[in-house]
Formats: C-alpha cells, structure tokens, sequence
C-alpha cells in the first residue's frame, strides 16, 4: 500500500513502547492540535520514559489500517477496543 499521509513520511511521531516492542496494537490515535504532532499508543496509562520517537512511515509500515486517519484534523483523536475494530474519531 502506498504511504497515504499528507505529512512527509519521516514526520516525527510518538509511540508508547508496547507498539514499539509489538506486545500491543495501535488503539489510540491523537493528532495534536498544538504542534499537529501525531501520537500512536495502545490505550493504557504511560510514563514518559515509555514514549518513543519513531517516523510516521514506521508506524504505517507496521500497521496501515492508520491509513484512513489521513484526514483526521488536528485537535482530533480515534480509537478502537482491537486492531480489526473501526476507528471511532472524536474531536478533543
């Protein structure tokens, strides 16, 4: 699949280190209204040191069901309860 992002592929983004280390699927997504950064974690509480800069390519490249977030706005978030769930998007 072709990278579908408007941003560039090597976009900064943050990961927690479950998707990182493959222990856990993407469930939550948030699109920063701040700085538009993009955030990918698996639903659960994180500490800071947990957190981890990967580019949104790696991230898509791991799981390209992210694609149909390519509009989401900034300011927005989604999430689902699995990976073969549909996104759900909801303005913060």
């Amino acid at each position: 699949m072709e990278f579908p992002f408007y941003d560039e592929p090597d976009t900064a983004t943050i990961i927690c280190c479950h998707i990182m280390e493959n222990t856990n699927p993407i469930l939550y997504v948030s699109h920063d209204e701040d700085d538009g950064m993009w955030q990918f974690l698996c639903g659960k509480v994180h500490e800071m040191e947990e957190a981890k800069l990967v580019s949104l390519k790696w991230v898509f490249d791991l799981d390209n069901t992210i694609a149909v977030l390519r509009d989401m706005p900034c300011g927005y978030y989604a999430e689902r309860k699995t990976q073969h769930d549909d996104w759900i998007i909801r303005k913060r």
